[in-house]
């Protein structure tokens, strides 16, 4: 345990949708058939941005939206049926692994002081749905998720507190590297001091990443590899 200790690490946290994986519209349909099976409102996010935010922003956003109170086990429920249908939709010819990922992933786990880890407003569940669907949770056995907190800002500690409760690792925040393609996943770095790298394979242009002020930014992961071990 003090030889871990000795050792300077850096913990690298990646976003999933539009970072890791283009699950092909697979949690917009689901979170969207959930609504019209419990509430029969067809669309019922239509114009309604989800990107970088978490799934339990999404559905109290949707509730408001629509005149829906939120209480008796309502949130749950959601929760549940989501998961159930994610499981059917993410097998969809449009989904993919975004370029450079696998690369970037088997040279980071083979390259001594890096810990990979998830830090996504996806719930667990659909997290593991999502990436399992493309055989990627075994990068992953550390994370923070959307159903630890609706707020972003609040999962990096989260991660570094469940990292440390799992290898001992005490890692301060100017040593974790968030990955992600949103404002957002940005925004939730800067508090802490943390590394962000934004990457222009989701919903952003890279022209708009630039103006975040994010560390670094990357047209796709392709290269990344110089980069995150650089920093």
């Amino acid at each position: 345990m003090e030889a871990l200790r000795r050792i300077m690490y850096r913990f690298v946290l990646f976003d999933i949708d539009g970072t890791l994986i283009d699950p092909g519209g697979a949690g917009r349909r689901s979170m969207t058939q959930v609504f019209y099976e419990m509430f029969s409102i067809k669309e019922a996010f239509a114009g309604a941005s989800m990107a970088g935010k978490t799934d339990m922003r999404i559905i109290k956003e949707g509730l408001a939206r629509h005149g829906f109170p939120i209480g008796d086990g309502i949130l749950s429920a959601i929760v549940s049926r989501y998961a159930e249908i994610l499981q059917r939709e993410i097998s969809n010819p449009k989904g993919y692994v975004q370029p450079g990922v696998l690369e970037l992933l088997d040279a980071l786990r083979e390259t001594d002081g890096y810990l990979l880890g998830l830090l996504t407003g996806n719930i667990e569940r659909g997290a593991r749905i999502k990436l399992g669907a493309f055989d990627l949770n075994g990068y992953f056995p550390i994370g923070a998720f959307g159903d630890d907190s609706e707020d972003r800002n609040n999962l990096l500690p989260i991660a570094v507190e469940r990292l440390r409760a799992m290898t001992g690792i005490d890692i301060e925040y100017g040593n974790c590297i968030l990955v992600g393609d949103t404002p957002l996943d940005v925004a939730c770095a800067k508090p802490f001091g943390a590394i962000s790298v934004a990457v222009a394979t989701g919903p952003y242009r890279y022209e708009s990443l630039a103006k975040t002020g994010a560390d670094y930014v990357l047209r796709d992961l392709l290269h990344a590899i110089e980069i995150i071990t650089g920093v």
